[in-house]
């Protein structure tokens, strides 16, 4: 049950009350503020697993910042996906300028090597970062493209984070959601690359397994 709720909600543009409302036309009877409380907790161990099991990116990475709104406010959401289009990594801030796009950077740098190349749109605060890593001996075997067209399959791949919007409540619990989606849809977009996707069971599992995951 917990599994398919979880599933529901981070899989597809619900609110937490129309999970409820799914759920309880299969007879079973739990309120949305539990809902709420596992996406929480069982989205940011997803997320924790995804990152255990996906360490290796050495080709192509492309990197891009979307604003997102919290609470009536804007903030941004930085991420990277890799040559498949699987997410790398994502980092929720307040402010977009350099001082953010350089750490984003530093820790993608740190979790997965120096790639062969990096893609970006041209906005300065990034170019500045990467410029400013490269001085201080990151990204040196690294070329920076800042070609407008290699970058739309990330800038497509912000729409289902944007879409929940008006979801989002707190930067804590947005940034928990959001990564509970990235590893639900990195998850689904390996296993439909292998050819077996067979529902949430067969992507989530059990909490038991999660936690031995994370152990391993």
């Amino acid at each position: 049950m917990i599994i398919v709720a979880v599933g529901y909600y981070l899989r597809y543009n619900l609110s937490y009350r129309e999970v409820q409302e799914i759920l309880y036309d299969r007879g079973i009877n739990v309120s949305h503020t539990t809902i709420y409380r596992w996406v929480q907790e069982y989205g940011k161990l997803l997320y924790q697993i995804w990152k255990k099991k996906n360490k290796q990116s050495f080709y192509s990475w492309k990197m891009d910042e979307t604003y997102i709104k919290i609470k009536g406010k804007w903030h941004y959401l930085y991420r990277a996906i890799d040559a498949d289009g699987l997410t790398l990594d994502i980092w929720l801030r307040k402010k977009r300028d350099t001082q953010a796009a350089y750490a984003f950077l530093k820790r993608l740098v740190k979790q997965f090597d120096e790639p062969k190349v990096v893609v970006t749109d041209k906005a300065p605060s990034i170019t500045s970062a990467f410029k400013k890593l490269k001085e201080y001996g990151f990204y040196q075997g690294t070329e920076h493209r800042t070609i407008k067209y290699l970058n739309n399959l990330i800038e497509q791949d912000h729409r289902p984070v944007k879409r929940r919007n008006k979801f989002y409540r707190s930067l804590r619990t947005a940034s928990t959601t959001i990564k509970g989606m990235e590893a639900i849809r990195g998850l689904y977009k390996k296993t439909r690359k292998e050819g077996t996707l067979s529902g949430f069971r067969s992507v989530l599992k059990s909490r038991y397994y999660w936690e031995s995951q994370l152990k391993s």
